[in-house]
């Protein structure tokens, strides 16, 4: 073989030659970039968003294989006949060479080790669940459930903050016409917590993962740009200004009992809910118990960012260019939107009544603190009551209906896994 046809062959399956071919892929590199941007120089959520965009670019780039979109539909349509598949699944069988006993697919998690790349690999344990779960053991470690304790009747205020996920639910099936599956995804959107909307789109939906995860995380790290211009709209002055008081003592007893309690009970109701929040409420035993520190610290540090690494890199991975680049990619973000506004809105309202019926000694302010991106919310309700009232001091308050949307949207991810998980 001569040089030049070696340097042709080199240049022919160069990604430079391959990065022409389709226009869509500079596309999805551009984005990866400014996503990059948003999470270095803007610092939206960079300890996630850099890994998702990072996932994203080596999942454009021409050549690398390091994600095969395709094994995992093959694995999610295990079992059927081959004949059933999609007619570029079928081409994908194919030209790789897979051939099914009996023509039936047969795809595994061995399997998908032995043909995919490095982010297949490390996308088993998005699917698997085990991300999400451990992150939110990590959740659970650094978790004070003190003040929901003190003040019980924010846990309603917790669940009103739910009302984002269903009406972004509703709007999705009837205004965009999405399938039921991929309408629970979108509106977990408005649960404001990343981990959820991983774990529940990941089993319903695992096609929308990528827009998905980044329109959760991009809109957690705008909530003091989002919710401040409803709760001005929906509260007065004069309820802003609200003063409340101190919040009574929680014993240690008390904060033992109440992870093991929450869970026997929440996850005999709704156990499709049991990861999330078994390993939420194990992490947070591991911090109160008292005896068990060395645990709750390597929930909270080392076993947390580990696999904060491996989920937003995987993640990323998923935003393929011929399937992020849609336009429904584009009504998953305005979804999104507005599933934290209707969030905000809910704990709002209730947050009103609830400062009617207690004859004006609840702030609703601290109702737009039912979301649950931990403490971020509870920061916005805190600096909106002091800008109206320099003295108010609602940041505690707000911590109570904060942790509360924390098991809200776990329970609300456990409820539409059970009846859309088919």
């Amino acid at each position: 073989m001569s040089i030049l046809e070696t340097l042709g062959r080199l240049g022919q399956t160069s990604g430079f030659y391959m990065l022409f071919s389709d226009w869509r892929q500079i596309v999805m590199i551009i984005i990866a970039c400014v996503l990059l941007y948003l999470g270095l120089v803007k610092k939206f959520e960079p300890l996630l968003l850099v890994g998702i965009a990072f996932g994203m670019l080596l999942t454009n780039l021409p050549g690398s294989n390091m994600y095969h979109p395709e094994l995992w539909d093959l694995y999610i349509a295990n079992g059927t006949p081959v004949a059933e598949l999609t007619e570029e699944l079928q081409s994908y069988v194919a030209a790789h060479g897979y051939v099914f006993a009996n023509d039936i697919v047969h795809m595994s998690f061995t399997e998908i080790i032995h043909s995919g790349g490095l982010l297949d690999i490390l996308y088993i344990g998005v699917k698997s669940g085990l991300y999400p779960s451990l992150i939110f053991m990590g959740v659970g470690a650094m978790t004070d459930f003190g003040p929901l304790l003190a003040n019980p009747k924010s846990l309603l205020l917790g669940a009103a903050a739910q009302f984002g996920i269903f009406a972004a639910f509703l709007m999705a099936i009837g205004l965009f016409k999405f399938p039921a599956n991929v309408a629970a995804s979108i509106g977990i959107i408005g649960g404001a917590d990343g981990p959820t909307a991983i774990w529940l789109t990941s089993k319903l939906a695992p096609d929308y993962l990528a827009p998905i995860a980044i329109a959760a995380y991009s809109y957690m790290a705008l909530i003091p740009l989002i919710q401040p211009p409803v709760m001005r709209l929906l509260t007065t002055k004069k309820e802003r200004e609200i003063k409340m008081e101190q919040l009574r003592p929680v014993s240690k007893k008390q904060k033992v009992l109440f992870p093991i309690i929450v869970t026997i009970f929440v996850c005999l109701l709704l156990p499709s809910v049991a990861p999330l929040l078994g390993c939420l409420m194990l992490g947070n035993l591991f911090k109160e118990c008292g005896l068990t520190d060395r645990l709750s610290d390597t929930a909270q540090n080392a076993l947390m960012n580990i696999v904060t690494i491996f989920l937003s890199t995987s993640v990323g991975a998923t935003a393929v260019y011929y399937r992020f680049l849609t336009a429904q990619t584009l009504f998953i973000i305005v979804l999104g939107l507005i599933a934290f506004e209707f969030a905000t809105v809910g704990g709002l309202l209730l947050g009103k009544l609830m400062c009617k019926l207690s004859g004006g000694k609840i702030n609703p302010l601290i109702g737009s603190a039912g979301v649950s991106a931990v403490p971020m919310a509870a920061r916005v309700s805190q600096m909106e009551g002091a800008r109206a009232n320099p003295a108010n001091f609602l940041l505690m308050h707000a911590m109570g209906p904060n942790v509360a949307g924390v098991i809200g949207s776990a329970v609300a991810a456990g409820f539409l896994l059970a009846v859309f998980g088919g």
